[in-house]
């Protein structure tokens, strides 16, 4: 396998952890996939959040997520930065985002969020 396949797969592996820990709000899990530094930015509210200022939203984001579901599929992944098309099925609504990640040294560094539609239906 070449280095850029490989490196893809680490990414998507990264990326499938992410979600996982993201929808039972592992916070040990989400700690260790984020770089110190990393920038997490919620492009529909404007907000650039640190890793301190995400891991510390856990709390309100585990109230939301209860019976929630979370869909995703990679679109593209190229030069370390994959986007992903990610379904957020909350118990009284859903939502459809596209994520992309900048993964650096097996850790986020940058994730950017922003809204495709209210529902996922495009999914």
């Amino acid at each position: 396998m070449s280095t850029v396949a490989r490196a893809s797969a680490d990414d998507g592996a990264i990326i499938d952890r992410w979600y996982s820990a993201l929808l039972t709000a592992d916070r040990a899990e989400l700690f260790e996939l984020l770089a110190d530094d990393v920038r997490m930015k919620l492009d529909d509210i404007g907000v650039v959040q640190t890793k301190q200022d995400f891991i510390a939203s856990i709390d309100e984001w585990q109230g939301a997520v209860t019976g929630a579901a979370i869909r995703h599929r990679i679109e593209k992944s190229e030069n370390g930065e994959t986007t992903v098309l990610a379904c957020y099925d909350f118990p009284s609504n859903d939502m459809l985002m596209r994520e992309t990640f900048t993964i650096a040294g097996g850790r986020i560094v940058v994730s950017t969020q922003t809204a495709v539609a209210q529902d996922c239906s495009g999914y």
